[in-house]
């Protein structure tokens, strides 16, 4: 296809009308394999004469194509993309990276990301060749651009797989070097400048972030790195053409800039602060990075925590990575902070620090009173989730104050106890008008923070109830919902002191309940997690008892209006207490959680996001849903009321669907097959489900697996062996056969096999003649070649439970096998075998005894001229060695029981 036709069918897949789009993408996909098809793309998407739109779906459908197609994805996959027409898209794409506009450059970009992953070194032994060029040419940006992405492939990989990163360290860092001293010396620099110098960092990052390559350990080019970076932090951040918006401001250039700095410098002080971490060879380099480079960085770091201090603007993740460095480093290395020097450059600096800097960030803000206001639901999704945390610089303030009084307990605890006991007293002395509610937002939150400090440390130990009767509980009723949440979540962490006076514990009890219905929905979220709490600590159920039915009510109405896991670990602590009080609950609870389930995955499925938290409420869910059935595991009538909302979900979630959630819906098949009384035929629909996952992708949850086929085989019987449609036996016979001889399999991944074999010997015995001898043979193929132990333990239980299930007809075809022989002899002895210790090496479990001598038994009932006298004794001397062994067991575990009773 010439180029004008392939822009004339690009346009058309961008036409609204579905026929001309779906005849467009019918085109694209016949003449996708041709030569020269990807090439003329490419030329398409460099054409500046050609539409921007047209431009932007041809970048679409190549980035695509290479990413589907550029490698085989298997081993014996043909080539789809001709070698003549990778080169040229190799030359070229080089070439245009740079000048396209922004938009097709991250296309672009992934496109290259994908060829280097593919073709760098072997097929594109140039590239860097290339890059090294056009680093001393007028190409810089498409050179850094190239080899940042370059420099990415090796960003994770092990040392073995690192090698290619040091010529390219070698090659290029003395170029990037003179670029970045240039750039770093332009008066008034644009914009542009601030994209090389981002690209520079992140190539430095990608190449230091496992391990420093050894060209950086000359000290003149470390120091000239280093004296870089430290200029690019220090220098003010240009005022002129920051955006006003928030969310386009922290994305700006120059900000950008600053945050790759200063992820460079935590990096190598990862490396190199503290002395104690460093391998011999390493420990020269890093006394002189202490001696010359780590006072400095602290000093920067300061000056720029200090220009919020002042009313400017610096993003939050910057805070939060230089807050995250003094918890860290300053705090976390005692062997660090010891060395007075670098202590007390920090000393005169730390009350500062401490109360005009660090305690604001942790005070409810103009964003979260606007977020509050504007979006309850995402205002409580942020406080939940800990992705958040990792970037917030309230978390990294929390864990910056909670790390300084646990390391420096004696200079800083009672110094920063004392500064919230003021903010407590003046808030209480000021009228109500004058209140700084948002300083004892702030306040509360520091004090449940050092939850844990102060629960172990005298004098603040013993003032802990009173502390909390004074400052915390009058926040239940504030006028205002921040303080009203605040008090629900410190409320929950102290709950679990020693109250001498139980009334204060009921009333933060009844509080926090009563916070369930407030009208902000983030306090009745905090209300609900505080409440897991108070029912952990609570040592009288009486307190709750009566007002469960309510509390169930409102905290089923929050779940229809929240997806948090928290909501769900709460109402499993609650089930966990109740036990079977909570039975006259369970249909209802198990109704509501399944509702919030289908919620839960219909949001995940939206988001496609792998750690939204809809998806991880979908998994709270079920395990709730589990500990309901198991607190009411002694009621078998319940099961059958509540198996019809619940098979939709295991219905849908044994397939692939469900691979997220896989593990917590068997264990509620496994619930449900164990204790309902009869195995329904709705839930035998269950069992050709299960066979299919693990034939085509479930081997890795074949333990799992186990549990409800046992359970099938076990409890309905009958079904088991007379259904014909589907065949069950034939089907687990399919799967068994398919997994025992196979020699990729571990010995571990096959044990759940030669258990299924026992259960149908020991369930259906007399009525499964048929399957003895495949089952036997496939048993002792695998018995010669196991390897571990406790499988080969588990493959001569099967031989023991097939004599038990008929020991006439399990010997004769040992015999035809012509194995009967060895089969004994080894089974004798790995009776006979005893660790040094003299313990049993094999058959050590009581269930396996006892099979042991449920099939050396049963050969006694044979007729005597069927066993050789000498077998005969070893068989009464094996069954009372055994015999003896397990009542001496049984014996051990009753004695431990009992002892254990009386402590």
């Amino acid at each position: 296809m010439d180029l004008p036709s392939l822009a004339v069918i690009l346009q058309a897949a961008l036409s609204p009308n579905p026929d001309q789009l779906k005849a467009a993408e019918e085109s694209l996909n016949q003449f996708q394999y041709t030569p020269q098809h990807l090439v003329r793309l490419l030329q398409i998407i460099v054409d500046g004469n050609c539409d921007m739109a047209v431009r932007q779906v041809a970048s679409i459908h190549f980035k695509n194509f290479i990413a589907k197609n550029w490698s085989p994805h298997e081993p014996d996959e043909q080539q789809k993309i001709s070698q003549s027409d990778k080169e040229m898209v190799r030359d070229n794409i080089l070439v245009y990276v740079a000048q396209v506009p922004p938009l097709l450059r991250a296309q672009l970009g992934e496109c290259l990301k994908t060829i280097v992953h593919a073709d760098y070194p072997e097929q594109w032994p140039r590239l860097l060749d290339w890059v090294k060029h056009n680093l001393q040419d007028q190409q810089v940006y498409g050179a850094l651009f190239v080899l940042r992405i370059l420099s990415r492939k090796y960003e994770f990989k092990s040392d073995e797989e690192r090698t290619p990163v040091h010529r390219i360290v070698e090659e290029t860092f003395p170029h990037l070097l003179g670029i970045f001293n240039r750039l770093v010396q332009i008066v008034n620099p644009p914009l542009e400048v601030a994209e090389l110098i981002k690209l520079i960092c992140k190539i430095f990052w990608s190449s230091i972030y496992l391990e420093i390559p050894k060209q950086l350990f000359d000290p003149n080019v470390f120091n000239s790195w280093m004296i870089l970076f430290l200029n690019v932090l220090e220098r003010p951040v240009p005022l002129e053409g920051q955006p006003a918006d928030p969310e386009l401001r922290k994305s700006w250039g120059w900000w950008k800039v600053k945050k790759w700095t200063v992820h460079i410098l935590n990096r190598l002080y990862t490396r190199f602060g503290d002395l104690k971490l460093q391998n011999p060879e390493n420990r020269a380099f890093a006394q002189m990075f202490q001696k010359n480079f780590a006072g400095k960085i602290l000093e920067c770091h300061l000056n720029l925590l200090n220009v919020i201090r002042m009313g400017g603007y610096l993003p939050d993740r910057v805070i939060n990575l230089i807050l995250q460095y003094l918890s860290n480093r300053f705090v976390q290395h005692g062997s660090y902070i010891s060395k007075m020097s670098m202590y007390q450059l920090l000393q005169p600096r730390l009350d500062v620090l401490l109360f005009e800097i660090v305690f604001p960030l942790m005070c409810f803000n103009d964003n979260d009173q606007k977020l509050w206001d504007e979006d309850p639901h995402e205002y409580v999704r942020k406080g939940y989730d800990i992705i958040e945390d990792l970037y917030s610089p309230r978390t990294a303030a929390m864990d910056f104050v909670s790390e300084l009084v646990r390391k420096r307990a004696k200079e800083n605890l009672h110094k920063f106890i004392q500064f919230i006991v003021e903010i407590f007293k003046r808030y209480d002395e000021a009228s109500l008008e004058y209140k700084a509610y948002r300083q004892k937002d702030g306040a509360l939150l520091a004090i449940g923070a050092l939850c844990d400090k102060l629960k172990q440390t005298e004098p603040y130990k013993s003032e802990l109830e009173h502390m909390l009767v004074q400052h915390v509980f009058p926040e239940f009723s504030s006028p205002v919902g921040h303080l009203r949440a605040k008090a629900a979540w410190v409320a929950g962490q102290y709950a679990h002191i020693n109250f001498s006076d139980q009334n204060n514990f009921r009333k933060a009890l009844h509080s926090v309940v009563s916070g369930l219905r407030d009208p902000e929905l983030p306090v009745r979220v905090d209300s609900v997690f505080a409440l897991r709490s108070f029912v952990e600590a609570c040592k009288d159920l009486n307190e709750i008892r009566p007002i469960l039915p309510q509390l169930l009510d409102e905290f089923f109405k929050l779940m229809n209006e929240v997806e948090n896991e928290d909501l769900v670990f709460t109402l499993e602590t609650i089930v966990d207490k109740f036990g079977e009080e909570m039975a006259p609950y369970a249909l209802g609870l198990c109704q509501n959680l399944a509702a919030a389930f289908w919620r839960c995955m219909n949001t995940a499925e939206a988001d496609d996001e792998a750690d939204d938290p809809g998806a991880l409420a979908a998994v709270g869910c079920l395990r709730a849903i589990s500990t309901i059935l198991e607190s009411v595991s002694r009621l078998p009538h319940l099961f059958v009321q509540i198996e019809p909302t619940l098979l939709p979900i295991m219905r849908r979630m044994l397939t692939t669907d469900g691979q997220e959630v896989f593990e917590e819906v068997l264990e509620i098949v496994s619930y449900m097959t164990f204790f309902s009384p009869t195995i329904s035929l709705e839930m035998w629909s269950l069992w050709p489900l299960m066979m299919e996952a693990l034939a085509d992708w479930a081997i890795d949850f074949f333990p799992n697996i186990l549990v409800p086929l046992d359970n099938y085989i076990s409890r309905s019987t009958a079904h088991f062996l007379t259904c014909k449609d589907p065949n069950y036996q034939q089907s687990l016979w399919d799967m068994i056969s398919t997994i025992m001889p196979d020699r990729n399999m571990e010995d571990s991944d096959i044990e759940p096999a030669p258990k299924l074999i026992e259960v149908v010997f020991q369930n259906c015995r007399g009525q499964v003649d048929q399957w003895v001898e495949p089952y036997l043979r496939i048993t002792v193929e695998r018995l010669r070649r196991a390897e571990k132990p406790y499988l080969k333990c588990l493959l001569i239980q099967v031989i023991a439970d097939a004599l038990y299930y008929n020991a006439a007809l399990t010997l004769s075809i040992l015999h035809k096998l012509g194995v009967a022989t060895e089969i004994f002899g080894l089974w004798f002895q790995m009776l006979q075998q005893v660790k040094k210790s003299g313990v049993r090496a094999n058959f050590k479990r009581e269930h396996d005894k006892k099979v042991c001598c449920l099939g050396l038994t049963s050969l006694l009932a044979l007729p005597a001229d069927q066993l050789p006298g000498e077998a005969l004794g070893r068989i009464f001397r094996a069954t009372l060695d055994l015999l003896v062994a397990y009542k001496d067991q049984v014996a051990g575990l009753i004695s431990l029981s009992l002892s254990a009773s009386f402590k």
